[in-house]
């Protein structure tokens, strides 16, 4: 990979390389051995969006491979407003080693990539999150699931979580069943995509059709941000699609409950779900540390 925009970045025999080595680090971090594969190296951390996970995980990941991060919020760098993306990107590239970015329009991350020098890692944008489905895939795995026997059931908004999810199951053989509203159902063209990498993706709007039979449950937000002013159209749109009790009982008793945070409790997952035992959500969480630190390797070429 030169960049890491989407999961259409990855080969389908790069995914159990890089859980291999997500593994391996994870491994070394439990152990208090930081694997220094960087030092010296640096990353610019571009937010139009605020963030909890992406911020930390990135900054405390330069960190345990021996570089340093340094954080750009929207206000200072002004993305195509103070300055050119295109001018942003061949500056940034003569200070630093690698960009991650987290924006509004995908468009902002493909301008970025085709203008700079260093490797360019999607931070979310409002088509994919790939970094975080790498995680999710990657604490599935790390359980011993058998990926390309998995069924995994999206009920709610089929956004960009959703779309990397898709895609990065398609390259697992994993098997996805999304439930939305009309609507809300994931982009055309990415189901589209999934099925020519041989994904087998059902789209459906019935959240217990979704869930009969599956044994991972993913929920996102209703609403995301930028998205404030449909809030009162999407809850009543989307109240079928709540993640209680109720609805994970036409799943297999074993299966999994996913969310990629953060959580609004109450409207699209409810308490006893998000923190009971089925719950691998902060798992899911911890992992973005450890996986972006692979993905980063990756790009940079760090031992």
């Amino acid at each position: 990979m030169s960049h890491f925009l989407s999961i259409r970045d990855l080969a389908r025999v790069d995914v159990p390389r890089l859980f291999a080595l997500t593994a391996d680090l994870k491994a070394k971090q439990k152990a208090r051995d930081h694997a220094m594969a960087l030092p010296g190296r640096t990353m610019a951390l571009i937010f139009e969006k605020p963030s909890l996970r992406t911020r930390v995980t990135f900054e405390v990941a330069m960190a345990h491979l021996g570089g340093a991060a340094v954080y750009l919020s929207a206000q200072e760098i002004g993305l195509g407003k103070r300055e050119s993306v295109p001018d942003i990107a061949r500056n940034l590239s003569r200070w630093v080693d690698a960009v991650a970015a987290r924006v509004f329009s995908h468009q902002t991350l493909s301008e970025m990539a085709a203008h700079a020098s260093v490797p360019v890692i999607n931070a979310v944008s409002d088509l994919e999150h790939p970094c975080q489905a790498v995680a999710d895939f990657f604490t599935l795995w790390e359980r011993g699931l058998p990926l390309d026997k998995v069924r995994l059931a999206w009920v709610g908004d089929g956004n960009n979580v959703c779309h990397s999810v898709m895609l990065l199951a398609s390259l697992c053989g994993t098997s996805v069943v999304v439930a939305s509203p009309p609507g809300f159902a994931p982009e055309g063209s990415i189901v589209d995509a999934c099925r020519d990498l041989g994904g087998r993706v059902q789209v459906t709007t019935d959240p217990r059709e979704a869930l009969e039979g599956a044994d991972v449950i993913y929920t996102d937000t209703w609403i995301s941000m930028g998205q404030e002013a449909e809030r009162e159209q999407r809850l009543e749109a989307f109240q079928r699609y709540q993640l209680n009790d109720a609805l994970l009982a036409f799943a297999e008793p074993p299966a999994l409950v996913m969310h990629c945070l953060p959580a609004h409790r109450g409207e699209e997952i409810t308490d006893g779900v998000l923190d009971g035992p089925r719950s691998v959500i902060l798992d899911q969480a911890e992992n973005r540390l450890h996986a972006q630190k692979a993905i980063i390797i990756q790009l940079l070429g760090g031992a």
